[in-house]
């Protein structure tokens, strides 16, 4: 009875302390997750007054966030919007993983890390953080902008590449040999292909299954089959995160638009519980002696993930602010970040370094990439792509034969 009482007051105290941090930031026109990120900080370990009694309840949360989040992402588009957008995308995401991947590979040698620190970090550095991403783009009012399809299709990628990508790892760390990982690696790729072919082929009959007349129940079927496609996605090696998506994907019509109203307040309820989650799992205290390195490296992987972001938008024919919010939004890394540092700490004879580095970069990215998403919404940033674009010479028109 006591541990529950202390719990309630944990969590109370916090929540209540959230929403009056997410009412400050909105009353100066910026993200709240900054600011939940350092409420974690404050509270966990090594933080001024570390929580005991709720963490397995903000550790719980925090993965029903990032569910929540891909699920409401995915219940923006239909499923032909997604494949046209991969198809169309494909060449973006194979150079965003080289554009990113490659980086966090040279700098784990730099430091003079062996070949499976550095294939770790590569992945560190590689994949952005959806969560982060689809709350800044929900917070900056963004989700209809016509470069949000194509940042989606980036993320999309990268979690598919993850569900490649992630078993892989895992049996190069485990030394299982190259059977155990191609068996990991078939699995993963089967997962995600049954699960897509049924988001194409019979999302129609999912929707007419539930039910969009009565709330209640509208709200706990979509809620229960999201956590059971991510749980059952999860539990074949692959992303959880790319489960609840798909699951999004598949809904449409009456049942995407209700669903997308009665989800949003738990959305946004849950992403506060990721991001503070994340301080909390953080020790403040092991990131001076990796701050510089980190931010060095969180410098030069930010600047390639905005050369993505501007080329693939570039691509899909968007204009030039498009193209510079397209780029910034992708610059935050976090959840599969932190997983693939996970899996690394658990390996003996990784680098110990690597856990606290890991978590330094992603604090950096998470911390200024939001406030940075902004840019392109500030009347001075507009003001030097006009001066910029007005400064390129036109084509001579070229003259008539007559």
């Amino acid at each position: 009875m006591h541990d529950t009482t202390v719990l309630l007051i944990e969590v109370g105290a916090l929540l209540f302390g959230l929403g009056m941090l997410g009412r400050l930031s909105r009353r100066f026109g910026l993200s709240p997750i900054p600011l939940y990120l350092f409420a974690g900080l404050a509270f966990g370990h090594g933080g001024l007054l570390p929580l005991s009694a709720s963490e397995e309840f903000f550790a719980v949360g925090a993965e029903i966030g990032v569910i929540l989040l891909l699920l409401m992402l995915g219940l923006e588009y239909s499923a032909s919007e997604l494949v046209g957008n991969l198809r169309s995308n494909a060449p973006a995401g194979l150079l965003d993983g080289v554009l990113n991947a490659v980086p966090g590979a040279l700098f784990g040698m730099l430091l003079g890390w062996g070949w499976q620190a550095s294939l770790v970090l590569a992945g560190i550095t590689w994949v952005s953080s959806s969560g982060v991403i689809a709350k800044v783009l929900a917070d900056l009012g963004r989700l209809g902008n016509r470069e949000t399809p194509v940042i989606l299709s980036v993320l999309v990628i990268e979690d598919l590449a993850m569900a490649l990508y992630l078993p892989l790892l895992t049996a190069v760390l485990a030394g299982t040999g190259l059977v155990a990982g191609a068996q990991s690696l078939a699995i993963a790729v089967a997962t995600v292909g049954v699960v897509l072919v049924v988001a194409i082929r019979w999302g129609h009959a999912i929707s007419a299954f539930i039910s969009a007349r009565d709330p209640e129940a509208l709200l706990l079927g979509v809620l229960g089959l999201t956590l059971l496609v991510a749980g059952a996605a999860a539990q074949l090696k692959v992303s959880a995160a790319v489960g609840a998506f798909l699951v999004g994907i598949a809904l449409s019509g009456p049942v995407a638009h209700h669903a997308t109203q009665l989800l949003s307040p738990l959305r946004d309820l849950f992403a506060a519980v990721f991001f503070v989650f994340f301080g909390l799992a953080t020790d403040p205290r092991d990131m001076p002696p990796v701050l510089l390195p980190a931010l060095a490296l969180a410098v030069v992987t930010m600047t390639t993930k905005v050369i993505t972001g501007y080329i693939a938008a570039r691509r899909a024919g968007i204009a030039i602010p498009g193209r510079w919010r397209a780029g910034l939004a992708l610059m935050p890394r976090g959840e599969f970040s932190i997983v693939i540092a996970g899996l690394a700490v658990a390996t003996p004879g990784i680098e110990s370094g690597l856990a606290a580095l890991a978590t330094a970069y992603v604090l950096i990215t998470v911390v200024t990439g939001p406030m940075l998403a902004r840019l392109p919404d500030f009347a001075w940033f507009k003001s030097i792509l006009r001066a910029r674009q007005r400064s390129i010479p036109r084509p001579e028109p070229v003259p008539s034969p007559d």
